[in-house]
């Protein structure tokens, strides 16, 4: 079955719902239809006005690297040139919110943006603080909604949910690390969470089922970050997203981010005999070599895995990093660590506390508690935010 995006239902009614109103738009890459027409574009050939526009992290054209400030006018929008472009990630912590000024003269502003499922994955943040700005000045918000490209069954909900003070850009809001949640659900939940007095309308898809895995949409896959290049990745990045609160490289510098991992200190094949068990099921750890051309480790060889998923809906992404990081601390208690630099613009506290949601986790492997123990303190978690999200979904 094709899905129609919410993107896609605007579009079939030629935006008839957005005419005659001053548009902000936030979005980017993949906001785009079922024929790669970028969301601006058609707005604008259909008479919109847009009146700003909003880019998230990576910037509104996509190439900036993760924790890369974006300045407002560096990314331009052929066609759009007397239309102000914000960024939303900027040099502090406040730049990750739009600013009532930058919000001023807007009839409504409407979010197109393609989540992957993740807490931490920082759109739904954007989302989220652009949702309470508009509450704030009384401004009307249109979420256009998209798939969670790991579906959103009751069983995948998987992970901690975020202890109030480790709240921090990649734990915006209290939930669980796979949330399955889609964009718009996401954003229902916000509201009804926060209870923000906002003029909320969420313009749903048509086709999609929360057993849908993103490429049984028919929807074209384009990359939400520069990281993010294929659905395997999107289906691992719940737990390998951990491994930037430590000091082995998570990929980045190399053509599989996520996929591939390792660091100068382990063996390969070492770690991946030690991990193996833990794992849980779906996975499949090959040992390899990588060399990062940027980031951790950059032109070092490195110890390597790499994820195989054999199996999507059995994958258990959390249980996967955390029984790496494990065996990792179990082979190089020396050569592991825990990632000491500033996090998101967050200096007071580890960024694995701030990934996790709380420092108890990372606690219990230094203290070599086994990986079973670790995952079994989510279930009390899981069980609450699958209660939780009940009364938001549209699906």
């Amino acid at each position: 079955m094709s899905v129609k995006t919410g993107l896609d239902q605007l579009v079939a009614e030629d935006f008839r719902r957005l005419r005659g109103q001053r548009v902000g738009l936030l979005a980017h890459q993949p906001s785009v239809d079922t024929a790669l027409r970028p969301a601006w574009t058609s707005m604008h050939a259909a008479g919109v006005e847009l009146g700003a526009l909003f880019g998230p992290e990576h910037g509104f054209g996509g190439a900036a690297q993760d924790m890369e400030h974006v300045t407002e006018g560096r990314d331009r929008v052929e066609g759009l040139d007397g239309v102000p472009l914000f960024s939303l990630y900027g040099t502090n912590e406040a730049s990750l919110r739009p600013t009532p000024a930058q919000l001023a003269g807007l009839d409504v502003l409407v979010v197109d943006l393609q989540d992957v499922g993740a807490r931490y994955y920082t759109y739904a943040a954007t989302m989220g603080y652009a949702l309470e700005t508009a509450a704030e000045i009384g401004l009307r918000v249109m979420v256009l909604d998209r798939p969670n490209p790991l579906g959103g069954r009751d069983e995948d909900v998987e992970g901690p949910t975020i202890r109030p003070e480790f709240h921090s850009f990649v734990g915006a809001y209290p939930m669980v690390v796979r949330h399955g949640l889609t964009i718009g659900e996401y954003a229902r939940y916000l509201v009804g969470l926060l209870k923000l007095d906002v003029d909320l309308d969420v313009v749903p898809m048509t086709g999609w089922s929360r057993t849908m895995a993103f490429d049984d949409t028919g929807l074209p896959w384009v990359m939400p970050s520069p990281n993010m290049p294929t659905l395997d990745t999107a289906w691992i990045y719940p737990g390998q997203c951990l491994l930037e609160g430590t000091n082995l490289s998570e990929g980045r510098g190399t053509t599989r981010p996520f996929e591939l991992c390792g660091a100068p200190y382990l063996s390969g094949s070492a770690w991946a005999e030690r991990a193996a068990p833990h794992v849980g099921p779906g996975i499949v750890l090959r040992p390899t070599m990588i060399k990062p051309m940027f980031q951790k480790h950059a032109n070092l060889a490195c110890g390597a895995v790499q994820v195989h998923v054999t199996d999507r809906w059995a994958v258990r992404s959390m249980r996967l990093t955390t029984a790496l990081m494990w065996a990792a601390h179990q082979l190089a208690p020396d050569g592991f660590g825990w990632r000491e630099q500033a996090y998101e613009f967050i200096s007071d506290r580890l960024a694995i506390d701030l990934l996790y949601g709380s420092d108890g986790p990372r606690k219990m492997l230094v203290e070599g508690a086994s990986v079973g123990d670790v995952v079994a303190t989510f279930s009390e978690d899981e069980a609450a935010f699958r209660a939780l999200r009940a009364e938001y979904l549209l699906y």
